[in-house]
């Protein structure tokens, strides 16, 4: 085993072993000098401490994403904390929302599942929000105190929840509640997690559907016009969601409707105030906007690793043989700073031509609510900086021991005001 001059890290080129503590502070802090050490020895590596293969490279990732020999549905569930089958009673609530989570579905049910969701989800239902978000945007910003502001319950958080608990027609004042529900059950997701993890994501999924079966039975009853309505009486071919179905598909587009957003507006205050100058002259036109938020999207991802699982035995690239049943480890991060496929990878640059990402994943499961998020960034980003110009950071942002899910502990800024 070779020591390289990331000293937190070990690499054998010979196996292609990584060995890499995601919970090593200098990674989790900044993983990119890890992921530009590992484009230069390999894109393809067994990180030991998730026990499969990863791979890193642009072109590789977006391939795998879109190979229908590899899928997110694992009929075991997600593996229990020790990679076992021990008994699951204790995540049964989590569990059945699992089952019928569009994320974890394969066709044919995953494509009727988002036909009939797409129809409550479709772009031009999403850019009659706009209004909506920058009215938000500027009223949050209204309620910063003179002084000191740590954006992200001031600004980054309430924005999404609020736009996905109104579209759904859920009320605004569970905010506080949806988010805690979401963060209990991200959890599962985590490196490392307890049984107490286990439990009380099991517990946050349990409270979350009886809460959801309530407004649905309301709904049912009163319809509305919002995405619940909408879900509720959406069709195809004359079938219907069940209501399981409607209460994971629900919950699905809560958790992702502000978890990753949440995240991603964060990270990219952050990489815009890094650049120095002015930060509104990356908002001077829908143009410039557009390619900012694509750049920030790129540059620093909220989600890192998006594991899929061999449905047959597949030699993924050459001498990687993986069986049926085996988990992969696509490293979209990882991807998205490949210098074989962007000028400048770990430079901030939003004129770049070969601007593109994985951040929303690809193929069949790319993320249903991209449209939505892309919409949110680039209105709340352009109105924070165009309302509060002088902006900049009151303390060194830092990062939480969360790797999959990369995101601030606080963005404490000055407001300029």
């Amino acid at each position: 085993m070779t020591k390289l001059k990331l000293t937190y890290l070990a690499f054998d080129s010979s196996t292609r072993h990584l060995r890499l503590n995601p919970h090593e502070p200098a990674f989790f802090q900044n993983p990119y000098a890890a992921y530009a050490f590992m484009h230069g020895a390999s894109n393809v590596f067994f990180w030991e401490e998730f026990g499969f293969w990863c791979f890193g490279g642009f072109d590789d990732v977006s391939r795998l994403l879109r190979d229908r020999r590899f899928g997110r549905h694992n009929p075991a569930g997600i593996p229990d904390r020790s990679g076992a089958g021990e008994d699951r009673t204790h995540l049964s609530s989590f569990d059945g929302i699992e089952a019928n989570s569009m994320l974890e579905l394969e066709p044919p049910v995953h494509t009727r599942l988002r036909t009939l969701v797409n129809r409550a989800f479709v772009s031009r239902q999403v850019e009659r929000l706009r209004p909506r978000v920058e009215a938000l945007a500027n009223d949050l910003i209204d309620r910063f105190e003179p002084g000191q502001v740590d954006l992200l319950p001031a600004f980054a958080s309430p924005l999404p929840i609020i736009i996905i608990a109104e579209m759904l027609g859920v009320p605004v004042e569970m905010g506080p509640q949806l988010l805690d529900w979401s963060h209990q059950m991200v959890a599962m997701y985590m490196h490392g997690r307890t049984r107490q993890t286990e439990e009380t994501a099991n517990r946050a999924a349990h409270d979350f559907s009886d809460f959801l079966r309530g407004h649905v039975a309301e709904r049912r009853k009163k319809p509305g016009d919002d995405l619940l309505s909408l879900l509720i009486s959406a069709q195809d071919d004359g079938q219907k969601l069940s209501e399981d179905e409607l209460v994971s598909s629900a919950i699905l587009l809560l958790n992702a409707g502000h978890e990753a957003t949440v995240h991603q507006t964060g990270n990219a205050v952050r990489a815009i105030l890094a650049q120095g100058g002015d930060p509104p002259r990356f908002f001077t036109s829908p143009q410039t906007t557009t390619a900012t938020v694509e750049e920030c999207l790129r540059f620093d991802s909220p989600l890192h690793m998006f594991t899929r699982y061999a449905y047959e035995e597949i030699e993924v690239v050459p001498g990687i043989l993986v069986r049926p049943g085996e988990t992969i480890g696509l490293l979209l991060g990882m991807a998205n700073h490949d210098p074989a496929a962007f000028a400048e990878p770990f430079a901030f640059r939003p004129d770049r031509a070969d601007q593109k990402n994985v951040s929303f994943g690809a193929g069949i499961h790319f993320c249903i609510g991209a449209p939505l998020a892309r919409l949110e960034l680039q209105v709340s980003l352009k109105t924070l900086f165009e309302r509060l110009p002088r902006l900049h950071l009151a303390e060194q942002p830092r990062f939480r021991d969360t790797y999959h899910f990369h995101g601030l502990e606080r963005l404490v800024v000055h407001s300029g005001q």
